[in-house]
C-alpha cells in the first residue's frame, strides 16, 4: 500500500507517493504562480492550483504500482479564499499568506478586544497575514461577496475538488483569527462581532481524521480511484516536524525555505501573559492534544535570493552561492544585517521593520555581505530561540533542520555558532510532503498514531553540526550589545516614518 501526499507552498505544488517507512516511491513538482494586480498585490488563481496538483498527481501516479491507501493534503497556512457553496466556484483568488492587502483591517480588528484575551482564545497576535482580516478586506471591495459563501486554505480548496466536502483541520483553522484553541471550535460570538454568517468557515477536524473519499471521475483518469480516503494534514510546517519526529518538547524544528520558521511542541495548555509577552505565536499541532509554539523570519532564504538577483549581473546559481561563502573570512564579519526585507515576525512583529546593512567599510566585499546576511538571519533566529526557551522553561540546544538552506554548509555552521546547538540535518528532501503522507496513513489506519508513525519512518544518520565555542561567545557579544541593541532605534524610526506619510 502507498501513501499519497500533495503540498501547495508559496513557490511550488508538489505531489508524492510514499511507502509505509517513508521512503519515496515517486514526486513531482510544479511551480506555484504568483500574479500581481493594478495595485501589486499578489495573487494566486485556483484554476493554476488544481492544474498544478492533477499535473502532479498524473506524472506520480504514471510511476506507482502500488495502490493508494489514503491521500493527505497540506499547504501554507495563511493563504485561502472564498468559494460558492451552492456551485462551488471560486469567488476570489487565492490571497497568499505573504499579501498586505489587510493590513488596515489588521489594525481595525485589533481595536475590538483586548490584545491579551484575544491571544489566549486564538494563540496568535492580530496580523493582516490571518483569514479574518482578509475576508473583511474583501467585504469591503464587494459587500455581497461572502453571501452564501466559504472561506477555505489552499489544502481545503484541494479536498474540496477531491470530495465535494468542505472541511479544514485544527491547524489552518487556527490561523484565520477565528478559530479558539482553547475550545477546538470556531468563536460564534466573534464572528458574528464582525456581521459574518455562521456557515463563512468550514467544518473543522483533528489532523488525520477522513474528511471525506475521492469522488472526482477526473481523478480516474489519472489513476487516482473512486473511495480513496482523504484528510486534510494542515499546517505545512507542522507536516514537516511530524516528518522528522521533531513532535515532542524537547525537540525543535527549523525549516529554511524563503522564510524561515522554528517550531516546538508543547502540551495544551490555557496560554498565559509570559507566552503573550514572549511575541511568539502559539496554535492547535497536528499531533494530537499539542499545543505549537512558533517564530519566524519572513526573508531568510529570501535575503539570499534578493543578493542572488542585487549582486551580479546574471543572477547568481546556488553553486555561486556555495563557492562565495567559502571565501568569507573566519569568525564574525562584524557586519550587523537586519534580515527585515519583508518586515519581521515572531517574536517581535513588525511590518513597517525595514532592512539593514550596519558596520561596512570600504575593504568589505560581496563574500563579507552575504555573511553578513547569513549572520543576521542566525541573530533573528536566536531571537526565536531565546523566547521560546523564556516560555517553555527548558534549554534548547538542539535543532532538527530541513530546507533548501541546508545545502549550504557554511550558513548551517553560523546558525550553529550564534545559537549554540546542536543541529541536526536529516537526509530528506520532501519532509513537507512526507509529513502530509504520514498524516494520510494515519487517517487510513497505516498508522496507529504519530508516534507509531515515527517508529515506522527510516532515516539514515542525519548529518550533525557543533558550535564552534570561541565564535559562539564572539557572535554572543554581537548579539547582546549590537544586533539587539541598534534595532530598536531603526524599528521606532520606520514606525514613526510609517505614521508620517
Amino acid at each position: 500500500m502507498a501513501l499519497l501526499g500533495i503540498d501547495i507552498g508559496t513557490t511550488h505544488c508538489k505531489a508524492g507517493v510514499f511507502k509505509e517507512n517513508g521512503s519515496v516511491i515517486q514526486y513531482s513538482v510544479r511551480p506555484t504562480i504568483a500574479h500581481y494586480n493594478q495595485q501589486g498585490e499578489p495573487y494566486y488563481l485556483p484554476e493554476d492550483i488544481w492544474d498544478n496538483i492533477t499535473s502532479c498527481l498524473k506524472e506520480v501516479m504514471l510511476c506507482c504500482e502500488e495502490k493508494v491507501s489514503a491521500i493527505g493534503i497540506t499547504s501554507m497556512a495563511e493563504t485561502g479564499l472564498l468559494l460558492d457553496r451552492q456551485t462551488g466556484k471560486p469567488r476570489t483568488p487565492f490571497i497568499p499568506w505573504f499579501s498586505r492587502c489587510a493590513e488596515g483591517e489588521a489594525e481595525e480588528i485589533a481595536n475590538e478586544d483586548s490584545p491579551l484575551h484575544r491571544f489566549q482564545k486564538t494563540g496568535l497576535h492580530s496580523s493582516y497575514k490571518y483569514g479574518l482580516a482578509k475576508i473583511i478586506h474583501l467585504r469591503k471591495q464587494q459587500t455581497d461577496i461572502l453571501d452564501d459563501a466559504v472561506w477555505l486554505s489552499a489544502s481545503d480548496f484541494i479536498a474540496y475538488k477531491l470530495t465535494d466536502h468542505f472541511a479544514t483541520d485544527y491547524s489552518l483553522a487556527a490561523r484565520t483569527y477565528a478559530f479558539q484553541i482553547d475550545q477546538l471550535s470556531w468563536d460564534q460570538d466573534w464572528i458574528r462581532h464582525f456581521n459574518l454568517s455562521d456557515q463563512l468557515f468550514p467544518e473543522a477536524l483533528p489532523s488525520g481524521t477522513k474528511m471525506g473519499i475521492t469522488l472526482s471521475t477526473e481523478l480516474e483518469e489519472l489513476g487516482i480511484p473512486q473511495g480513496i480516503p482523504v484528510t486534510v494534514a494542515g499546517h505545512d510546517h507542522l507536516a514537516a516536524a511530524l516528518a522528522v519526529g521533531a513532535v515532542t518538547p524537547g525537540s525543535v524544528f527549523d525549516s529554511i525555505g524563503t522564510a524561515e520558521t522554528l517550531v516546538g511542541a508543547i502540551e495544551k495548555k490555557q496560554l498565559t501573559e509570559v507566552d503573550f509577552a514572549s511575541g511568539l505565536t502559539f496554535g492547535c499541532h497536528v499531533v494530537r492534544d499539542k499545543f505549537f509554539w512558533m517564530g519566524g523570519i519572513s526573508a531568510s532564504g529570501g535575503s539570499i535570493e534578493w543578493f542572488r538577483n542585487q549582486f551580479s549581473d546574471q543572477k547568481m546559481s546556488y553553486d555561486e552561492i556555495i563557492s562565495l561563502s567559502a571565501r568569507s573570512i573566519e569568525g564574525p564579519s562584524g557586519i550587523l544585517y537586519y534580515p527585515y526585507l519583508s518586515g519581521s515576525g515572531s517574536p517581535q512583529p513588525d511590518p513597517f521593520a525595514r532592512a539593514a546593512f550596519i558596520g561596512l567599510k570600504t575593504s568589505h566585499k560581496r563574500e563579507d555581505l552575504l555573511k553578513a546576511m547569513m549572520e543576521g538571519t542566525a541573530y533573528e533566529l536566536e531571537s526565536i530561540r531565546r523566547s521560546a526557551e523564556n516560555i517553555g522553561g527548558r534549554l534548547i540546544n538542539q535543532m532538527i533542520s530541513v530546507g533548501g538552506g541546508t545545502k549550504n554548509h557554511y550558513w548551517m555552521q553560523i546558525k550553529s555558532d550564534i545559537t549554540n546547538c546542536h543541529l541536526a540535518i536529516p537526509e530528506i528532501n520532501e519532509a513537507t510532503l512526507l509529513g502530509a503522507a504520514i498524516s494520510a496513513g494515519i487517517c487510513s489506519g497505516v498508522y496507529k498514531d504519530e508516534e507509531e508513525a515515527a517508529k515506522a519512518i527510516q532515516f539514515t544518520n542525519p548529518k550533525e553540526i557543533i558550535p564552534n565555542q570561541q565564535y559562539h561567545h564572539e557572535y554572543k557579544r554581537l548579539y547582546e550589545e549590537g544586533y539587539m541593541g541598534l534595532q530598536l532605534h531603526l524599528r521606532n524610526f520606520y514606525q514613526n516614518f510609517h505614521k508620517r506619510v
